[in-house]
């Protein structure tokens, strides 16, 4: 079967986000001044071939565990449907 993950990966809460911090210094001179906490991550699609959603979903935690995600500074969370 052929599953479809789509993946969030942020920052870790306890740290900065240089990016995510501009870009909500910069919402009042944009006329958005109500907007604030911007944090700023990345998203990841990606295909899998296995035999059941159980096996898809252990495949993709390991993608994001040894190579997608950096454990130490961001978190992840991700949802796996069938195609």
């Amino acid at each position: 079967m052929k599953f479809k993950a789509e993946i969030d990966i942020m920052p870790q809460e306890a740290l900065l986000d240089p990016q995510g911090k501009a870009v909500s210094n910069s919402m009042p001179n944009i006329g958005l001044p109500e907007i604030s906490g911007v944090r700023i991550g990345r998203h990841v699609r990606l295909f899998i071939d296995a035999n059941n959603q159980a096996e898809a979903e252990s495949k993709v935690d390991d993608a994001c565990k040894k190579l997608l995600a950096n454990l130490i500074m961001e978190t992840y969370s991700f949802q796996v449907e069938a195609v």
